[in-house]
């Protein structure tokens, strides 16, 4: 069992940064991939970045690619979001989840767990 609990969302004007938290109970964090996905009113869930149990490799929506970096730190049970340049169609509920594959893939149907949620708003 993992559960996992999202922090550091909030509102940011067009162009600016925010930094995302999720972090992870239980001692098999390094076991699971993990990814970042986010669902906006009215729009099916989707995926924003992956990355595999070692921290080795990412994976990133190409909407998201060159401005988001998903890192981890396996010590602290802990993964992160950094989001730059944000743009209002960034506005959206981001969630982190545990994938138990080594890669962590790109639907949501591959995660076992996942976080409550945490609220990304971009004003123009």
């Amino acid at each position: 069992q993992v559960q996992l609990v999202e922090s550091g969302g909030g509102l940011v004007q067009a162009g600016g940064s925010l930094r995302l938290s999720c972090a992870a109970s239980g001692q098999t964090f390094g076991s699971y991939a993990m990814g970042w996905f986010r669902q906006a009113p009215g729009k099916e869930r989707e995926f924003v970045a992956a990355i595999s149990g070692s921290g080795g490799r990412t994976d990133y929506a190409n909407s998201v690619k060159d401005r988001f970096t998903i890192s981890r730190d396996n010590a602290k049970n802990t993964v992160y979001l950094q989001m730059n340049s944000l743009k209002p169609e960034d506005t959206a509920v981001y969630y982190c989840a545990a994938d138990p594959s080594p890669k962590g893939r790109t639907w949501p149907g591959a995660y076992d767990y996942w976080g409550q949620g945490t609220q990304v708003t971009v004003s123009s």
